[in-house]
């Protein structure tokens, strides 16, 4: 969130929460210059009045940002627009007053900036770039020398990845309205088909690429660049058999990505594992993919479907069960990779 000059506000910290009183806190650290990092709890007596009323604990950090004292924001921007990775590793909390709202500028190459002292910089660097390239944010603790085993000084690093990519294979209406959900969930999307007659930019306007080629030599193409990573999810939609599998070939005996999923009935689906296996893929590389695709929310049009999709994508990512919410028990969100368990069927 932030607060201007002249008190306009752009942005939000917890969707109408505490709001109010961090924008009375942005407005006393923009007078006296000095970052402040304020912790808001539902067990607090002010819980009520500044509106955290949905329980947990929100750690708010609020730091004053000018030419003088954030030199490379526009750069850092410039960075993020360019789709170049970069990381902000901010000083929150230390013993020292005048550690707190330093910060290094982490580039896969190069670093940008100083906090105090060698150790640190080069302990709070490397831990950057692995945040970096597993595309998270996180506060991470170290000794008030950066040591990695101490506590008292909080690092928060905001990692800046470029977008992670959701490739969607097969130019049909279902692939458009996969796409436009990609793009909503701030995936970089392409779209890649065999036929150029159906592979255009007109019919996909959502997507940041449409590629003519044979799907399973686009996507070889791609794991040799270095282009696919965990982060990944790949969409095939095409449910042809001369295209579906060899680009299976290639995307199940990928080691590391975040979804393959493909479209067909359960019919199709059984004669797709069937041609699998005749050429050769494991029951461990055939368990890594969704099919049929989607989550079963009973939908009918590729827009619906595509809800469908989405949704899977984001259960597999978070560890959600796909079932109401209303139905469970207990916390709703789950971190990343934990599963919900699920009773038995």
């Amino acid at each position: 969130m932030v607060v201007g000059p002249d008190g306009t506000v752009t942005g939000s910290v917890s969707g109408g929460c505490v709001e109010g009183a961090v924008y009375d806190l942005a407005t006393e650290v923009i007078a006296t210059g000095t970052p402040i990092l304020q912790r808001y709890g539902v067990s607090d007596d002010d819980a009520f009045e500044v509106g955290l009323t949905c329980g947990g604990i929100l750690d708010v950090f609020v730091e004053p940002v000018s030419q003088s004292t954030f030199r490379q924001l526009e750069a850092i921007a410039d960075d993020i627009e360019a789709h170049r990775p970069v990381a902000v590793a901010t000083v929150i909390a230390h013993p020292d007053a005048s550690w707190v709202g330093r910060r290094l500028v982490v580039h896969n190459d190069r670093v940008d900036g100083e906090l105090g002292s060698a150790r640190a910089d080069a302990a709070i660097t490397d831990d950057a770039r692995g945040l970096l390239a597993a595309g998270r944010s996180e506060v991470l603790v170290y000794g008030p020398d950066g040591q990695r085993r101490g506590e008292g000084m909080q690092v928060f690093v905001a990692g800046h990845a470029p977008r992670p990519r959701m490739l969607v294979f097969g130019a049909i209406d279902f692939a458009a309205a996969v796409a436009r959900q990609g793009a909503f969930l701030g995936y970089r999307v392409t779209v890649c088909d065999a036929r150029p007659v159906f592979a255009t930019s007109a019919r996909f306007p959502t997507a940041d690429e449409v590629v003519v080629d044979w799907p399973h030599r686009y996507l070889a193409a791609q794991v040799g660049a270095g282009a696919i990573d965990a982060r990944t999810v790949i969409c095939v939609l095409t449910h042809d058999p001369k295209f579906d599998v060899p680009l299976l070939e290639v995307a199940l005996r990928i080691p590391d990505v975040a979804y393959i999923g493909a479209m067909g009935s359960r019919r199709t689906h059984e004669d797709r594992l069937a041609r699998l296996r005749e050429v050769g893929m494991t029951e461990a590389e055939l368990a890594r993919l969704s099919s049929p695709i989607g989550l079963d929310l009973g939908g009918r049009t590729p827009e619906e479907t595509a809800v469908s999709i989405a949704a899977e994508i984001i259960a597999r990512r978070w560890g959600g069960g796909g079932r109401p919410l209303a139905e469970g028990g207990g916390r709703i969100h789950h971190e990343q990779g934990e599963r919900e368990s699920l009773p038995a069927s």
